[in-house]
Parts: structure tokens; C-alpha cells; sequence
């Protein structure tokens, strides 16, 4: 069988360490997945049970010459999604592999929910502000506010861990959690 494979985009922020509750749900919902890491979030998660997981290996840098492609993206999901990601990908920076695969996907049509995880103060910033309005100018799907997650306070991030909402994520690909695309 041919699963469409889902990229997940993992960001160096408290609840990453816990990115295998929705590898769980999206092979639940019919996705392959491919994990895709960026520097900062190497320290949180454990990359070799996400390979066993998946079966493929987290990426969280650019290709060497004759290793083999990821395969393509029908859909990419970033969570936890931090200030410094959401502020980048808006901006077009793709100094990462994770970043750079961001930038693509908008241009090449496919989906991209963003999932964030960032404080009040840092979610009050302009920059930031402006950060998500562009994004969803340009049909990202960043589920922030209203029927998304909400900014913890500052300095209480870690009691936000538990309930990070891993499922919304997959829910804002289509409203239902499956693999149908924007429905």
C-alpha cells in the first residue's frame, strides 16, 4: 500500500519530547511519517525510538551526496512550533534543513498546519503577529487563538506540557484528523 507520507517538524520547545503521541496518531490516521528535526530540538527528543517508530530516520540536516531523498510531503505538520520557527518560516529564513523545507512547501502546494507552543508575552509581539498573519496569507494553517492552542503565561510552560494539544494538529489538515487533504 502507498501511504502518503506526512512530514512532522519538531521544534526545540518543552513538549517535543513527547512528538511520538502524534506519530501514533497520524499512523492511526493512515500516514506514513518523517520526522524532521530542527538543531534545537535534538535535546529533546529520542531519536532513535522516533526511527523505530517511523522506521526512517529523523532528518534534521541537509542530505549528504548519494544518500537517498525523504520521500515527498502530502502534508507537513510542525509541533511543537516555537517563536523562533513561526518568525522564520514567515520570513522565508531557511538557515536549517527543517526551515528549508518549510520554505518550500507553501510554493509547492503542499499543506501546512503549524502547531505553536509559545508564552504570552512572546505570542503579544508584534513581529510575531505579523509572523502568523503571513503565513496564513499564504494558506498555512497556524492554529493559534481562537479553536487553537492558546499562549501559556510566562514562565509556566511547563505545566503546558501534558495537555499540548498533539491531535488538533492533525485535525486542522482536514477538520476530521484523516489524510484528505483541505477538504
Amino acid at each position: 500500500m502507498n501511504q502518503p507520507v506526512l512530514y512532522v517538524v519538531v521544534c526545540g520547545a518543552g513538549p517535543a519530547g513527547e512528538v511520538g503521541r502524534l506519530v501514533a496518531m497520524a499512523h492511526e490516521g493512515g500516514w506514513a511519517v518523517q520526522v524532521i528535526a530542527t538543531p534545537a530540538a535534538l535535546g529533546f527528543i529520542d531519536a532513535e525510538a522516533l526511527e523505530r517508530q517511523t522506521g526512517r530516520p529523523v532528518r534534521s540536516r541537509y542530505r549528504e551526496a548519494g544518500e537517498p531523498r525523504s520521500p515527498r510531503a502530502g502534508a507537513i505538520i510542525v509541533a511543537p512550533a516555537t517563536f523562533n520557527t513561526i518568525n522564520k518560516f514567515a520570513q522565508g529564513i531557511a538557515d536549517n534543513y527543517a526551515l528549508g523545507v518549510l520554505s518550500e512547501a507553501p510554493g509547492s502546494g503542499i499543506p501546512v498546519v503549524v502547531l505553536p507552543f509559545v508564552n504570552a508575552a512572546l505570542a503579544s509581539r508584534a513581529p510575531f503577529r505579523r509572523s502568523v498573519a503571513d503565513l496564513r496569507g499564504e494558506g498555512v494553517r497556524v492554529l493559534l487563538g481562537a479553536g487553537g492552542f492558546e499562549p501559556h503565561p510566562v514562565g509556566a510552560g511547563n505545566q503546558r506540557f501534558e495537555d499540548y494539544p498533539w491531535g488538533l494538529a492533525l485535525k486542522g489538515l482536514d477538520g476530521g484528523g484523516g489524510r484528505r487533504g483541505w477538504g
